[in-house]
């Protein structure tokens, strides 16, 4: 569906990708992951034909962004993380002129609009003038033009940037539904936990480099021995510290007296983790509360980031 050999994109002696290299299957949700200036926006736009690289080379369903633009532009919709509205123009006269410079004749552009502004929940403001629709329901507008065209592929560069929560909900939900109509959908941002909800795979990127890509249990799991876990005890403190001490799977023990409370890093599996609950209850230590973080793609991102070469 989506392959990306070598790519590099040079601003002088900056290097914005540094050889770049990714496959995307068919009807796959994929979170681009990474810092403002990670290079993110830079393959959205080079995917999107707006951009062309220094180095390398990416095709869409076989059509090469650099050698059939003309062609690749009719398979995606690409929405960009900052977008103008025409003044004096309302909703549907907005996606009416879309529709038209795609060539969508004008009796089924009376049909799809209405379809359109429905999946994006628009269909009350149809009538009203673009730059006077809120942010988020600009952002669903610009969403629903990427969709004039059907496209097999979005490309969504931070969809959800300043959004409200509620905005965020809704156009999460609106995403969902794109997916289970068997889109391609490509999403980038740097707000993670909203990307951990919606993609079924993860893309890191740091500093123009391909850091990690899997999906995200996978990805997850990876630092799933580095869970950190929280003990509560009636009392008995010291003793449950002493406790934890001689097991070789614990680690950077950390004791809040006033709480009652030990917590502690822990690299066993969940069966180890399991066994080690049982043994603290065979030990008469009074606990009543034993939770487990796990982790989020924050800390995910940062542990697989560590290190990178600036």
């Amino acid at each position: 569906m989506i392959e990306i050999k070598g790519l590099t994109k040079k601003y002088g002696s900056f290097v914005a990708l540094d050889h770049f290299e990714l496959s995307i299957n068919e009807g796959v949700v994929c979170g681009f992951v990474g810092a403002n200036g990670a290079g993110k926006s830079t393959i959205f736009s080079i995917l999107a034909t707006l951009l062309s690289p220094t180095e390398g080379d990416a095709t869409i369903n076989g059509k090469s962004v650099i050698r059939d633009s003309s062609e690749v532009r009719k398979q995606i919709g690409y929405m960009p993380d900052f977008f103008g509205v025409y003044d004096q123009l309302k909703a549907d006269e907005y996606l009416d002129f879309y529709g038209a410079s795609y060539g969508i004749p004008a009796e089924k552009r009376k049909v799809l609009i209405p379809e359109l502004l429905e999946l994006v929940n628009l269909t009350d403001k149809r009538y009203e003038y673009v730059d006077l629709l809120s942010r988020g329901m600009k952002q669903r507008l610009c969403l629903a033009r990427s969709l004039i065209h059907d496209p097999s592929v979005l490309i969504l560069d931070e969809p959800a940037f300043g959004l409200d929560p509620r905005a965020r909900v809704e156009m999460r939900d609106i995403l969902k539904h794109l997916k289970s109509m068997g889109k391609t959908i490509l999403i980038s941002s740097h707000i993670l936990p909203e990307l951990s909800e919606m993609c079924d795979e993860i893309v890191v990127i740091d500093r123009g480099k391909l850091i990690a890509h899997g999906h995200v249990e996978t990805i997850q799991a990876q630092l799933q021995g580095d869970k950190r876990i929280k003990v509560k005890v009636m009392k008995e403190l010291e003793l449950a510290r002493a406790f934890f001490e001689e097991d070789p799977l614990i680690s950077a023990i950390e004791v809040e007296k006033e709480k009652n409370e030990i917590s502690f890093n822990y690299k066993g599996t969940d069966e180890e983790q399991v066994e080690l609950l049982r043994k603290v209850f065979l030990s008469n230590i009074p606990i009543y509360s034993f939770t487990a973080e796990e982790k989020d793609l924050e800390d995910v991102f940062m542990a697989i980031t560590k290190g990178v070469e600036q």
